[in-house]
């Protein structure tokens, strides 16, 4: 019989709903069961793709004996960490208070106050490498939960201030500091894996934010980034043959991936991967660019338009096995021996298995650009990809996210508009459609997940924010009005509901959200920027293009709280340190281009390099109604020619048709 979960959209609610324990979502009602029967909830915290999440349910929540003594002592919920991460936030944070470390599934023992008083992530059903099995730590809650009942009340008192800490953190007065970024990048360097590129040793996560950062930086840093980009590409983290990217590495120089696929490292990437083939200009970087973007397209994109979360880690219950080949499978597939040659020298295969007795695939190359791919090899790929396709698949997570389909929107709207691909504009279009229309509420205020045909649950600051940079983007990739207009509605949101009018910056949920035990602040961007970094991004580009103060003096908030953190621990705030950059360069510029008779000519100026310092704006003439953008007001087409006017904080230069004064203009030399 279905537990409490059936009614759920999410899908890792939903794998949980005939388990025989009594699974209740987070929510009122289940605090209250806890409260009527004064004992402790059980909050166990996951997310579809998540490998050790479905080996625990497997081992522990399947076992009947196992549940019955779980929904005698305790009031056991769900959390899907993907749709609440604002419940999962606060667990995570209590668990890494606790143990050092964190990691899902989270399981946390909460009272009926929703304090946390133990926390843990994985544990087996007998004991093993110094766990408790999980029927022995439950029988030990409820021990102390009987005998100890006020005290664990008391303690558990001082995880609350911790938990609070994040939100009452002050600003620092005073102007930035000149060597910031120059001291954020050394910690950045002094960090970095100098023979597999990336930051750190095992597990190594791609860290697009990093990189996105260097890539804006001198030729030494960018090398840096053009490393790493390459040794990923390479490596098994990088499905050789559908593309799209797993989502970390188990061991340092990438090969060895857990083969979870994100919606939003994708997104990441293929941004990263776009700019830094306009960094260096190697072809196998928009390669890949390209590769990701088409598999999302591909796999993740549903009906209506907007992009699933996530595909799974395992399939048959093992991980990996949708992926991985034998040699012997490589030869019945090809059917021909010098094609079977051409992709075991070409994928790595000629030497040991390095995955439990199979291959992933891997090309050659390192930190350095790899070899020209052999004629054969889009064959190779079609034939292997044919058969893959026979293969079980691994689970689809098809819930959409607001901040995730955002940073979607985001990827295609840039590659579009820089690779002329019309193809991703007009899926870039149709998600962010597809979010502003169903992904709202009857009073018009944003939801954070749909699945089902069902919009659900308030969206956070995370989805406001990332929805406002991928807005800016599509309207700078299109110059339709419509994407700039919603994203200023949406800055206006996140002033009005988000920010801390005491100390500054934003809250990670809304003024009237649900109470719970603390109102945080998202402070780190890993694996994903923060949603205090992309406000105060999207808020600066924002200023840039209508002028607005408070645009920027909401951004600047952000910066005066969290710019100390950046410079000690800079691996970890790689967004905000690209708000910092965009504050400091020196070559930050408004382009409004006006006219239509050689626009396309001053455009391709524009896009063909990497230019993070500038904004754009765009109009086939400034005549009629006045335009919406700001930066475009009083700006005209010069004797029927498309103009450019280049300006700095709306002060401009005179305006140029010609693409070659436009060029010298953005490099300072008009």
């Amino acid at each position: 019989m279905p537990n409490r979960l059936a009614d759920e959209t999410s899908p890792y609610l939903l794998q949980h709903k005939d388990n025989p324990v009594d699974w209740r979502p987070w929510g009122e009602e289940a605090l209250a069961e806890a409260r009527r029967r004064d004992v402790p909830l059980i909050v166990s915290i996951g997310y579809s793709a998540c490998h050790w999440c479905h080996v625990m349910e497997r081992e522990s929540f399947e076992d009947a004996e196992v549940a019955a003594y779980m929904n005698e002592h305790f009031v056991p919920v769900k959390v899907d960490r993907e749709e609440r991460p604002d419940v999962d936030a606060i667990y995570m944070e209590a668990v890494q208070a606790m143990t050092g470390q964190g990691g899902w599934p989270l399981n946390a023992f909460v009272t009926p106050e929703q304090v946390p008083f133990y926390a843990g992530t994985y544990f087996p059903p007998r004991p093993a490498h110094g766990l408790p099995s999980w029927r022995q730590l439950l029988e030990a809650i409820a021990e102390a939960w009987r005998d100890r009942r006020e005290e664990i009340r008391e303690e558990s008192q001082r995880i609350v201030a911790r938990l609070e800490a994040g939100a009452r953190l002050e600003p620092t007065a005073g102007d930035l500091p000149a060597t910031l970024l120059d001291d954020a990048v050394a910690g950045i360097r002094a960090s970095w894996d100098v023979a597999h590129g990336g930051i750190g040793g095992a597990p190594k996560f791609p860290q697009a934010s990093v990189l996105e950062l260097l890539l804006r930086r001198g030729p030494e840093d960018r090398e840096l980034a053009l490393q790493s980009l390459r040794a990923m590409a390479h490596g098994g983290i990088h499905d050789q043959l559908g593309g799209g990217f797993a989502r970390y590495s188990v061991d340092a120089a990438w090969v060895v991936p857990h083969f979870e696929k994100m919606l939003y490292d994708n997104a990441l990437l293929a941004r990263a991967y776009l700019h830094g083939w306009q960094v260096s200009g190697e072809e196998e970087l928009r390669a890949v660019a390209v590769d990701t973007l088409d598999w999302v397209l591909r796999e993740l994109r549903g009906s209506e338009g907007g992009f699933h979360s996530a595909l799974d880690a395992d399939s048959e219950g093992v991980e990996g096995k949708f992926y991985v080949w034998s040699r012997d499978e490589l030869h019945a597939v090809l059917d021909d021996e010098r094609l079977t040659r051409i992709a075991i020298d070409w994928f790595g295969a000629d030497g040991h298995p390095n995955f439990e007795g199979a291959h992933i695939l891997v090309t050659a190359g390192g930190t350095e650009p790899g070899p020209p791919p052999p004629p054969e090899l889009p064959e190779i790929r079609r034939r292997l990809l044919a058969a893959r396709a026979t293969r079980i698949r691994p689970a689809l997570d098809d819930k959409r996210l607001t901040a995730w389909n955002a940073l979607m929107i985001a990827a295609l709207a840039d590659a579009g508009a820089v690779l002329g691909r019309a193809d991703y504009l007009d899926a870039a279009r149709t998600a962010a459609d597809f979010v502003l229309r169903e992904l709202r509420d009857a009073d018009g205020r944003l939801l954070r997940s749909w699945n089902a045909g069902r919009a659900r649950l308030p969206a956070y600051l995370e989805d406001h924010a990332f929805l406002l940079e991928a807005l800016l983007t599509l309207y700078e990739a299109t110059f339709e009005e419509r994407w700039f207009v919603a994203a200023r509605e949406l800055a206006d949101t996140l002033l009005a509901r988000f920010a801390d009018r005491e100390r500054g910056g934003f809250f990670s949920t809304a003024d009237d959200h649900e109470r719970l035990l603390a109102r945080r602040k998202d402070l780190e961007d890993t694996p994903i920027p923060s949603g205090s970094s992309s406000a105060a991004y999207g808020l600066l580009r924002l200023a840039l293009l209508t002028g607005e103060a408070v645009y920027e003096d909401a951004a600047r908030s952000v910066v005066a709280l969290l710019h100390p953190l950046a410079v000690r621990h800079p691996t970890a705030f790689g967004h905000l340190l690209q708000v910092i950059d965009l504050l400091q360069a020196d070559d930050a510029r408004e382009v409004a281009i006006v006219g239509e008779d050689g626009a396309d000519e001053l455009l391709a100026v524009v896009r063909g390099a990497f230019r993070p310092h500038l904004v754009l704006a765009g109009a086939a003439a400034a005549e009629g109604e006045e335009p919406v953008v700001p930066l475009l007001r009083g700006r005209g087409p010069v004797d029927g020619a498309a103009a450019a006017y280049v300006c700095e904080r709306f002060s401009c230069l005179a305006p140029v048709t010609a693409p070659e004064a436009l060029a010298a203009a953005l490099a300072g030399d008009a």
